[in-house]
């Protein structure tokens, strides 16, 4: 189970928007965006294997690092989150891969309605509280939402990667800042360009926050919009990326936080059930 290294940083809804911002400065400070995982990039994969509807416990072998286990891939949780009334039902999928060896969520309270630059302070204690239920110390976390590309570089990405002080990614469906450097409008699956800092971020001007992803495209209408990929923390953008690619297996959302939307929103109908 992973834990917070990094205490100060645990997302305080009651903060106002000045404090908020600064401990997202903060944050960015103590980010590294460059490569620093225990594992071959190599070993990212995706088969056949990977099933939501038939989750099991990992064994203490299959749960233990890829230093323990050499050749193996590594394990990869996907977080993603659905919405019921005034709560947040974050799910977590943990895989190896392309099997999963874990699911759980956790059902939180809302305190703050969704501000643009401040969503960790939303939905971060949500995914805190999911991420405490893990049997798994996942070696690699992909997240729904923004890391580096963030106007102060401290998406939620980076915000639960620095926290835990663990490689993390965030893979967001639309841009919240920067600039493209080529235009993104229909390009062919496997395209990619860097977002580059503007006058927005506070970063050099031109600074490479992540990617725009072409992860899936069709040769028709409805034409299919990138992913904006980017580095949260121990990664850099050039390998958050190629982990993105070889994660997607052929859908547009990467396997683990495909999965994780998917178990997100079975557990929200289950707590919904039950009330």
């Amino acid at each position: 189970m992973p834990e917070p290294v990094r205490p100060e940083f645990l997302p305080d809804p009651e903060l106002d928007r000045e404090a908020m911002e600064t401990l997202q400065r903060d944050i960015a400070d103590a980010a590294r965006f460059v490569d620093e995982f225990p594992f071959d990039p190599a070993s990212v994969k995706v088969d056949d294997a990977a099933s939501a509807d038939s989750p099991r416990t990992p064994t203490l072998t299959e749960a233990a690092s890829p230093e323990e286990r050499p050749g193996e891939p590594p394990l990869v949780a996907g977080v993603d989150q659905a919405f019921l009334d005034d709560r947040a039902v974050s799910a977590v999928v943990v895989t190896r891969g392309g099997e999963v060896v874990e699911r759980t969520y956790a059902v939180t309270d809302l305190s703050i309605p969704y501000i643009p630059g401040l969503l960790a302070f939303r939905e971060g204690g949500p995914i805190v509280d999911a991420l405490a239920t893990l049997e798994s110390d996942p070696d690699l976390y992909v997240l729904d939402g923004s890391g580096r590309i963030h106007f102060r570089q401290a998406g939620i990405a980076t915000h639960v990667g620095v926290l835990f002080d663990v490689p993390a990614i965030g893979v967001a469906k639309s841009l919240l800042c920067g600039t493209p450097d080529a235009d993104v409008d229909g390009r062919p699956a496997g395209w990619r360009t860097p977002i580059l800092a503007d006058e927005r971020v506070d970063a050099p001007a031109g600074t490479t926050l992540g990617y725009a992803y072409q992860s899936r495209q069709y040769d028709s209408s409805p034409v299919i919009n990138p992913l904006y990929v980017s580095p949260g923390h121990r990664v850099s953008a050039g390998t958050a990326v190629d982990l993105v690619a070889a994660l997607c297996d052929g859908y547009k959302l990467p396997e683990p936080t495909r999965l994780a939307d998917a178990y997100a929103d079975e557990a929200k109908s289950e707590v919904d059930d039950d009330c």
